[in-house]
């Protein structure tokens, strides 16, 4: 099931993470910004679910293989 997951490489998918999830850089990163407004429950205008999702699922992803390494290794 997990797969997909495991031909993922973990350089690209960390600098993607990283360069995705901070940008943009200042005043503050959207995915901090889109985080704390799902917090507060502003998170309403399309725009802003997209925002999520779009910075939001490089780190997920790497999350999510991080954990599958993680796994794998204790088998």
């Amino acid at each position: 099931m997990w797969t997909w997951l495991d031909k993922i490489p973990l350089l690209p998918l960390v600098v993607g993470a990283l360069l995705l999830g901070a940008a943009p850089f200042v005043p503050e990163p959207h995915l901090v910004e889109k985080l704390r407004m799902l917090m507060a429950g502003e998170l309403a205008r399309p725009i802003d679910v997209f925002d999520l999702f779009l910075h939001g699922t490089l780190p997920l992803l790497l999350l999510l293989k991080l954990g599958r390494v993680a796994a794998v290794k204790q088998m």
